[in-house]
């Protein structure tokens, strides 16, 4: 499938990917110019930047970057040549891959990460306004009608506007997944009666914002929908991307940590993902970054341990 078409259905999935695009090629190497991959939460790479080396690499530093939603300029080389010494040249991260045939890539990694979720439960003019306020902002704004509709893991604000239906559970599995920012539309009276109800400790109660948005005398329901979305900024964290999937009741913890290996063979960190390269040795699984490592540690695992 063409790269950009499948970009697309990425983006209209919401599911974060990275784009790594070569833009500097010295040879040898297999890459060059303009070769361009997708690299997915699950450590999947589509398209080609290079052998399974370099792939490596961009696999391990993508995976990190949909953790921080940043872009940057990955730099891989066969020696380690110390910090580049070109103007502007901080802007770069440069890894020494041992295992390259000679040449020296520079990919640009660029996190696509989707815009900002508010997702809103319920029927009531309040949760209507909030999702088109959301938009409006350049923001995405889903409004489901009841609890049966799961929670995606990527949302960053879940808002219940349901006016007393499915409250309870839809903010329990809000606050277990730990949304960044979730809130109930309701009065401070029935919002601290319904607080109390929750099977949660005080400190999980503490991360609901009840009654929902700030004080800034909001008496319609698009001014009320104005100071939830103001609160949900004011209280916005640093954007992330968690794994795609959505939270399913029973509940489901999500795991963002990328986890890593050292090869044994070339001593370069490798993403531990399921079609990562990996040999088992006396009960021990061991990963690589290429095929040449992992045959050479299985010609002679003991000269590596």
């Amino acid at each position: 499938m063409n790269l950009s078409v499948r970009a697309d259905q990425l983006r209209e999935g919401r599911t974060p990917f990275v784009l790594a695009t070569v833009v500097r090629a010295e040879r040898p190497t297999s890459a060059k110019a303009g070769d361009r991959a997708l690299v997915l939460p699950d450590g999947t790479i589509e398209g080609f930047v290079g052998g399974t080396c370099a792939e490596s690499t961009v696999r391990l530093q993508g995976l990190r970057l949909l953790e921080t939603g940043e872009s940057t300029l990955l730099r891989i080389t066969p020696d380690d040549e110390g910090p580049d010494p070109r103007p502007g040249a901080e802007g770069l991260l440069t890894v020494a891959n041992p295992c390259l045939s000679g040449g020296t890539l520079e990919i640009f990694l660029e996190a696509m990460i989707p815009a900002p979720l508010v997702f809103v439960y319920g029927e009531a003019p309040v949760a209507r306004a909030l999702a088109d306020v959301a938009r409006a902002v350049g923001w995405e704004g889903f409004r489901a009608p009841d609890s049966q509709t799961p929670i995606p893991l990527d949302a960053s604000a879940v808002v219940v506007a349901s006016h007393g239906r499915d409250e309870a559970e839809i903010l329990t599995a809000a606050v277990k997944a730990r949304i960044p920012y979730v809130a109930l539309v309701a009065s401070r009276r029935r919002a601290t009666a319904v607080l109390a109800e929750l099977a949660l400790t005080d400190a999980e109660r503490g991360t609901i914002h009840a009654p929902a948005g700030l004080d800034i005398g909001a008496r319609t329901a698009p001014e009320i929908a104005l100071s939830v979305l103001a609160e949900i900024v004011s209280n916005r964290p640093r954007q992330t991307a968690p794994p795609p999937g959505r939270i399913m009741l029973p509940l489901l913890e999500k795991k963002t940590t990328v986890q890593t290996a050292k090869d044994p063979v070339c001593n370069m960190d490798v993403a531990i993902v399921p079609d990562a390269l990996h040999y088992q040795h006396e009960g021990t699984v061991y990963y690589f970054c290429g095929t040449g490592c992992r045959r050479a540690f299985a010609d002679d695992p003991a000269r590596y341990l």
